[in-house]
């Protein structure tokens, strides 16, 4: 319903064309003007037409308008009053004017979404001047989230690897304890095939979560070797490092188990409305920690004796014989 003022006729009968758009809108829209308390409930008072009349095109030419000086005017008096075919509604943000267009999204994640649309209708629509595309919303929302995650966990890795390289001094021994995580990573990448392949800021999380505990899990068996070595006088050797990872055997299976024991309940209620972040998170930890546990035990015991450079280990290759103790 398109309501086209006749400028040359507000003038003669004293109106001001905003009064008028808002008396249409008020009749058509409506108007708060009061509130009416009902005990504990509130009730809004709301100036409208009847609906009989909002139905019906032609009553709008009968709106009856007041002047500032009292004199009643009908619509028809002043604007010209048609149907179009067109929006029902503008809508701004600031001074723009946008036309929404939503949808949802199933059976494939937002991203991939989000680029396939992108690239589609870049070159299919073509755009005139000063109109252009804009892809918000949850997409939007999940990308910015998941560089912010990105770039706050490398700041927080960075200043891990500096602790730990103060604190083990060694070079070989630091990337023991950093690897690991391809362990870990072995795990968590297979969680999220399994569950499509879609890496959500939940994803995003448990990878981060899960680096901080397959960590934690080298850092006791690669300090323990130091242990065993510097403060026990033992000799590095086969013996040795296998008498450390036994030692450490119930420690970082404890960690792993209870922490599984505690996720499982989330991960088997991915899917469930609130569960959209803690469900693909629960699931990358508790892929990642079967595959970690299990190479950290076997396979980080065989790289330490290979690659790991402890306190007396040329000490004990010159007193000859492994498991030997230093005097």
């Amino acid at each position: 319903m398109v309501v086209r003022l006749r400028r040359n006729r507000l003038g003669d009968f004293g109106f001001r064309p905003l009064e008028i758009l808002e008396a249409v809108r008020t009749a058509y829209r409506g108007l708060e003007v009061a509130q009416v308390y009902d005990r504990n409930r509130v009730f809004d008072v709301v100036v409208i037409l009847d609906p009989s009349l909002r139905e019906d095109p032609e009553s709008l030419l009968g709106l009856i308008l007041t002047n500032p000086d009292n004199q009643q005017v009908p619509l028809r008096e002043l604007a010209e009053v048609f149907l179009v075919t067109g929006r029902n509604l503008i809508l701004h943000d600031g001074t723009r004017r946008y036309q929404e267009v939503t949808c949802n999204v199933r059976g494939r994640d937002l991203a991939s979404f989000v680029a396939e649309a992108k690239d589609r209708i870049g070159a299919v629509v073509k755009f005139p001047p000063g109109i252009y595309p804009v892809f918000v919303g949850a997409a939007a929302a999940q990308a910015q989230a998941q560089r912010e995650i990105l770039l706050h966990s490398s700041i927080a890795g960075a200043g891990i690897v500096l602790l730990l390289a103060i604190v083990f001094r060694r070079p070989r021994n630091l990337v023991l304890v950093l690897i690991n995580l391809p362990f870990a990573m072995v795990g968590g990448v297979l969680a999220v095939f399994l569950m499509g392949g879609a890496l959500s800021v939940g994803s995003l999380v448990g990878f981060v979560t899960l680096f901080g505990i397959t960590t934690r899990n080298s850092i006791l068996m690669i300090s323990h070797y130091e242990h065993l070595v510097a403060v026990e006088g033992r000799s590095w050797g086969i013996e040795t490092a296998l008498c450390g990872a036994s030692e450490r055997l119930v420690p970082i299976l404890m960690t792993a188990m209870v922490t599984a024991f505690g996720l499982l309940p989330i991960a088997l209620g991915t899917g469930e409305a609130g569960r959209e972040i803690e469900g693909p998170m629960a699931i990358v930890i508790l892929g990642g920690l079967a595959t970690s546990t299990v190479l950290n035990l076997l396979v980080l015991p065989t790289l330490a004796l290979r690659f790991g450079q402890f306190e007396g280990t040329a000490a004990a290759s010159a007193a000859g014989g492994k498991g030997d103790r230093l005097e």
